[in-house]
């Protein structure tokens, strides 16, 4: 396979071109740690495959994702990263990616599994990513479950210490309307008050990606 390696740490990135050019022959048709010539170079080379971290030097994954998925739709993504938090898993879900390695894992081990299996046509999910979507389908409280995507937007905002007004301005609602959603979240998730309401956005990891 022709891949695009796009990560931000150099030792990582080293590894990864060892493992997919010496150990198992492919090639490696380009690499960078920006998320902007990243999308640049996979629309000029369209690789079969990008390796994909989620935080990059001057953005980040979901970015690079969006724009290659509707600018080179052929190309195989596999998300290659230290962040494991039920938001994060949960928006790279939906996101239709082809495989996902967690970096605190055996990573080169898994790398070597997710790249046989992707070069055959099929996906790669690390146990990871694959507990943490079945305890989401299992827990009846999943934030996913009990609250809009819209909501989830909001509570994002909310995580990251905006006002009503703050969050009114940047979604275009009053900010009487935004009160009501902050209410309507606080209340749906059982909890008492902003500022607990900041520390459960952040702890799932909900203020992350922006």
């Amino acid at each position: 396979m022709r891949i695009i390696l796009v990560e931000d740490h150099l030792m990582f990135r080293e590894v990864i071109r060892r493992v997919c050019a010496t150990d198992l022959g492919h090639t490696i048709a380009g690499e960078t740690r920006s998320a902007r010539d990243a999308v640049t170079f996979i629309v000029e080379l369209v690789p079969d495959l990008v390796i994909l971290d989620l935080q990059l030097s001057d953005g980040n994954g979901f970015e690079v994702i969006h724009r290659v998925q509707q600018a080179a739709p052929s190309v195989h993504l596999l998300v290659l990263t230290s962040y494991c938090d039920p938001h994060t898993l949960f928006r790279l879900e939906g996101a239709k990616i082809h495989g996902f390695l967690d970096k605190t894992t055996d990573m080169v081990a898994t790398l070597r599994e997710a790249l046989n299996a992707i070069a055959i046509g099929r996906t790669y999910f690390s146990a990871t990513f694959r507990a943490a979507q079945a305890a989401r389908n299992r827990d009846p409280a999943s934030l996913y479950k009990v609250l809009s995507g819209w909501e989830i937007k909001i509570l994002s905002l909310i995580g990251r210490g905006l006002s009503d007004d703050e969050i009114g301005a940047q979604l275009d609602i009053s900010p009487r309307t935004a009160q009501t959603h902050r209410s309507n979240i606080l209340l749906k998730l059982g909890i008492g008050g902003t500022p607990k309401l900041i520390a459960y956005a952040m702890e799932n990891g909900v203020t992350r990606w922006r």
